[in-house]
């Protein structure tokens, strides 16, 4: 499951409104939909909640009444306003959440490709731990919980849509091609625009997505009808994940 619920904040979601409230209050908003939720999955699934630092606190604090917290994952959103009396805001969080501790994990399946700045060789002077490519030099890395390689949709991406808080289909790329296989179900309880849905549906998952505003949900129709015309999910080329402005073999555009 995937949800990414409002933040606690004073925002408008085209027609409904959400109002900024305590930390406690929020909490016990947070409890009234996930202690329902809980009870459609299976004792293998894994769940992660999105959140910023205002409402992160409330969501570890709720989801280990129900769930095993397994990480917190940040990442960085590359863009946002400055603050003259305050650090400017530029990441959220994603809770990484199991129901028990039998639960799937392909860490292969997303690795990074990252650029070498400073290349070590071995003692016969071969590249040691990453190869020379036609566009660089590039090192497989394992994950870490720290994501500074996503793009927050904007007008010219293909997947942007007029949503206020879309995520990356990249982001939700690696969090179902982690904690998923080939089949499985994807689920979630606050589906806007469809990006969760989309990205299982390009990833050969089935899928599962709950909107309460007509408009997004047609959004989500439209991005489900496209994707059966073009699967590319971009930053995501030759089965690893690619960082912010490096290229791809296959596409030679960057990511």
């Amino acid at each position: 499951m995937f949800a990414d619920p409002p933040y606690n904040l004073t925002k408008n979601f085209n027609e409904r409104r959400f109002k900024k409230t305590s930390i406690n209050e929020y909490a016990k908003w947070l409890d009234s939909w996930l202690s329902l939720t809980i009870r459609l999955l299976k004792p293998t699934a894994s769940v992660y909640i999105c959140g910023d630092w205002e409402s992160s606190a409330a969501i570890h604090r709720v989801g280990e009444k129900y769930l095993i917290p397994r990480n917190r994952i940040t990442w960085e959103r590359e863009k946002g306003r400055g603050a003259k009396s305050n650090w400017k805001k530029c990441s959220e969080d994603v809770w990484f959440f199991t129901v028990s501790d039998d639960y799937y994990f392909d860490v292969e399946a997303v690795r990074l490709k990252r650029q070498v700045l400073a290349p070590y060789t071995d003692g016969n002077g071969a590249p040691k731990d990453w190869k020379e490519t036609d566009n660089g030099r590039f090192r497989l890395t394992h994950p870490s919980n720290l994501w500074t390689d996503l793009t927050v949709p904007y007008w010219s991406m293909p997947e942007n849509t007029d949503h206020p808080t879309q995520k990356p289909e990249k982001l939700l790329a690696k969090i179902i091609l982690a904690s998923s296989q080939s089949g499985d179900l994807v689920f979630d309880p606050f589906n806007g625009s469809g990006t969760t849905t989309v990205v299982a549906k390009k990833l050969g998952r089935r899928y599962l997505g709950i909107e309460v505003e007509d408009k997004y949900c047609c959004f989500a129709q439209k991005r489900l009808d496209l994707a059966d015309q073009c699967s590319v999910i971009q930053g995501y080329a030759d089965g690893v994940f690619w960082e912010r402005n490096t290229f791809s073999k296959q596409k030679r555009k960057p990511f």
